[in-house]
């Protein structure tokens, strides 16, 4: 397996195909690397060199029990990218890699990166504070840290079959190989790390990394995201960055790179390439 090694003496895990500009995906909690086969595969045939890694403590990556908050998940980022020289790269983020991405990009500066997607992501802030009044009460991620301790298996099994995917709505055909492999990348991962990613995506405010950015950001989001409301993220990102460009879908979920790919990535292909 291809890893580096953090300064703190974490491994993490990733992997690397092809030649080319380089696309680089940030997965999302509490999911792995393999949550972008429709996008590496996607875009290795069209001739891109595509670059995904394991966050730590989730999938392949060691178990570590520290470093489960933005800051370290950049700086690890931040070192993937150094390890492998990455030059004019794009950076793509999911949901908690959305943050990841945001986090990134206003603590290591842009010099590596040409341009940045933000899909179904987190920032500015998931929580609602006086500061963000359309936020979802603290109360809501108190509760997915209890599900995660008592029996994260059946929560998992739950999130994937139910609103990540939109499988609970009216018409919607639940795709049994899709839930499956989403339970299947959550256990995989370690319970303290994913214990501790949901206060990292929930109660980090990007406000001010948003303003930082200058690089071109295509902000990608579905209006029926049952996991991280559209209204209190994508728009008002959108707005915070100094060249952001929003993009919204009509009635896709929170993991639509998965269920709605042969759209997404056609967007994706259209704004890496102008």
């Amino acid at each position: 397996m291809s890893t580096i090694t953090t300064k703190d003496g974490v491994e993490i895990f990733y992997k690397d195909w092809g030649k080319g500009q380089p696309v680089v995906f940030s997965h999302g909690w509490p999911l792995s690397a393999d949550d972008w086969d429709a996008q590496l595969l996607f875009f290795v045939n069209r001739g891109y060199r595509v670059i995904a890694h394991d966050r730590r403590g989730h999938g392949r990556s060691a178990q570590t029990g520290e470093g489960h908050d933005m800051d370290h998940y950049a700086d690890d980022l931040a070192a993937l990218t150094g390890h492998l020289g990455l030059k004019n790269a794009v950076h793509v983020g999911h949901s908690t890699g959305g943050g990841e991405v945001v986090r990134y990009l206003a603590r290591h500066g842009e010099t590596r990166v040409a341009k940045a997607v933000l899909i179904s992501s987190v920032p500015p802030l998931m929580v609602k504070t006086p500061g963000n009044p359309g936020g979802l009460p603290k109360e809501v991620f108190d509760d997915f840290q209890a599900q995660v301790a008592a029996n994260r298996s059946q929560f998992y099994r739950d999130v994937a079959a139910g609103p990540f995917y939109g499988f609970n709505r009216p018409g919607v055909k639940a795709l049994e190989g899709v839930i499956e492999n989403w339970w299947r990348q959550g256990m995989m991962g370690g319970g303290k790390a994913h214990h501790d990613g949901i206060v990292a995506f929930s109660q980090t405010d990007f406000t001010e990394d948003l303003k930082r950015i200058t690089i071109p950001v295509l902000v990608m989001h579905g209006d029926d995201d049952q996991i991280v409301p559209y209204a209190d993220s994508a728009p008002l990102s959108a707005k915070l960055l100094k060249n952001g460009t929003l993009k919204t879908y009509k009635g896709f979920p929170h993991g639509m790179p998965t269920t709605q790919a042969e759209t997404i990535n056609a967007d994706l292909l259209a704004f890496i390439r102008s």
